[in-house]
């Protein structure tokens, strides 16, 4: 790669996926839950030691858990602001009210502090965002969702080949939701994945995944007839997307390892620079090197950064604009609490180039870029 030109991400390609794509041809299967889509499953299933199921996206998984949940009008949500939108149309959508709380500054996770003050009589479901693949305090939120008896839902798009003392992110919770998007490590340029953890919720997960039918049931012989038996929808990928994915999900390994390593590269360059401040995380996480962020003084001070790397050939971004700072959907949420933390440091918050194929001749030279800026 020319070091006068680093995009923010190139996706992930594995070798012989085109083998992989040209073999559901000759199969002659193209729709969902075919050869590949099992050989994922079976993947997925030994990483999360849970049930999987492939759905078309994380935003389709996210609805999936709405519905087990069986989200209805005048239930409440908490979920943090600082999030992707499909966060918290996945609940909106079946009629919810989200309720924002403040993020962990630190982490840009959720607080599990301020879940505790905003749980109601009307809460019905608690998520987890692991932001950058990594979560502040998992385990914590767990236990008031337990204590509160109420779901708990991680929202893991970021967070594949990420661990919380040991434990897979994604597998804490009642559900976890996972992105294949071709922005994240592991990708099918659209897909995702359902992580049931609760396997009593399993069966009714299958029914919502095909259309709100038993279909899957009847393919496997245990019954004599598919019926419509529920809500649901058209949650099945194609078999192209499986097959893609199959190639991605063998080399999860080697893609974390790189990235990590990247990332290392990345912090090891810029912790000596006083004027920024680099991620921390707390022991027991190991995160999987999806995002390296830095955050600089403010708004301003970053959008100046932004404009200097673009004319040094190197693109960065910055990230979500908070939810709750949309007047045009101020009848779907509240904010519950003080926003101390989630719009200034989302202001502050600067993503660096970081895909698998970055090179550490590239990471050197963004490093030396941004302690140019401020020399």
């Amino acid at each position: 790669m020319k070091l006068d030109q680093i995009p923010f991400n190139i996706p992930f390609v594995a070798k012989n996926q085109l083998n992989s794509l040209s073999e559901v041809i000759n199969n002659k299967k193209f729709s969902g839950d075919g050869f590949f889509t099992n050989k994922c499953s079976d993947l997925l299933q030994k990483i999360y030691k849970s049930k999987v199921l492939l759905t078309t996206s994380c935003t389709h998984a996210l609805e999936m858990s709405a519905l087990l949940c069986n989200i209805s009008p005048g239930d409440e949500v908490i979920m943090p602001s600082f999030t992707f939108v499909s966060t918290a149309n996945a609940f909106v959508n079946f009629g919810a009210k989200v309720i924002f709380v403040d993020i962990d500054k630190s982490t840009m996770n959720i607080d599990p502090v301020n879940i505790e003050n905003a749980i109601t009589k009307k809460t019905k479901a608690i998520v987890a965002v692991h932001y950058s693949g990594y979560t502040s305090n998992i385990e914590k939120i767990a236990k008031i969702a337990k204590k509160n008896n109420i779901f708990l839902i991680e929202d893991a798009a970021q967070a594949i080949g990420s661990y919380f003392k040991g434990k897979s992110l994604g597998t804490f919770g009642d559900f976890g939701c996972l992105s294949f998007h071709e922005t994240k490590n592991i990708q099918c340029g659209e897909g995702g994945a359902l992580i049931v953890n609760n396997e009593s919720y399993y069966l009714k997960a299958e029914v919502i995944r095909e259309k709100g039918t038993n279909r899957s049931q009847f393919f496997r012989g245990e019954v004599d007839k598919y019926r419509w038996i529920s809500k649901g929808s058209s949650y099945l990928p194609s078999e192209f997307n499986a097959a893609f994915l199959y190639d991605q999900l063998k080399n999860i390994k080697l893609v974390t390892i790189k990235r990590n390593r990247l990332w290392d590269r990345y912090y090891k360059n810029l912790i000596n620079l006083k004027n920024i401040k680099l991620p921390t995380y707390k022991k027991g996480a190991l995160h999987n090197g999806h995002i390296f962020f830095i955050k600089v003084k403010n708004i301003y001070e970053r959008s100046k950064l932004i404009d200097f790397l673009k004319k040094n050939g190197i693109q960065s971004v910055f990230h979500y604009i908070p939810l709750h700072e949309s007047i045009k959907c101020k009848n779907y949420y509240s904010f519950k609490g003080l926003d101390k933390f989630t719009t200034i440091e989302s202001q502050k918050l600067l993503r660096l180039p970081m895909f698998f194929d970055l090179s550490f001749r590239d990471v050197d030279f963004i490093s030396e870029k941004i302690i140019d800026f401020y020399s």
